[in-house]
């Protein structure tokens, strides 16, 4: 039996339909924070390793590690971005289930197209991080 719209019952079933989405949602958030944290000390890094003279100092020898930490803030940019759009995704879900609801429409194939998308991009970012990862630790980063 279907629940009519404008009541009660049928928030509550949208709000049931949106949780996922929304956890995603918080998930995402926390994601991007910690990206954003990674990225800053790598570029922290890039700037003390640029303010090195080229030639006679001590830590001259430093500065070849700059071409993997703009490797690495470049996946980072990536990551983050990606990570973004899957925030933006999922928050297009949650403004579709309760617009479809207000309109009296279906919108179950619409909601899980856009949940597959939210997860491939989150995925994609997940992968582009495991990347960075791999390429992160260093002998340079120990000195």
């Amino acid at each position: 039996m279907p629940i009519e719209p404008a009541t009660a019952d049928h928030l509550a079933q949208i709000l049931s339909h949106v949780i996922a989405p929304s956890f995603l949602l918080g998930a995402v958030a926390s994601f991007v924070s910690i990206l954003f944290t990674r990225m800053t000390h790598i570029l922290d890094r890039l700037r003390s390793l640029n303010a090195i003279p080229d030639e006679g100092h001590a830590r001259s020898l430093l500065k070849v590690d700059i071409p993997r930490l703009a490797r690495r803030a470049s996946l980072m940019n990536r990551a983050i971005f990606l990570s973004v759009c899957s925030g933006i995704v999922a928050t297009l879900l949650i403004v579709l289930a309760f617009a479809s609801a207000y309109a009296g429409i279906q919108h179950i194939w619409g909601a899980a197209i856009l949940f597959m998308i939210s997860l491939i991009l989150l995925g994609t970012a997940l992968v582009v991080f495991a990347i960075e990862i791999r390429i992160a630790l260093t002998d340079y980063d120990h000195l």
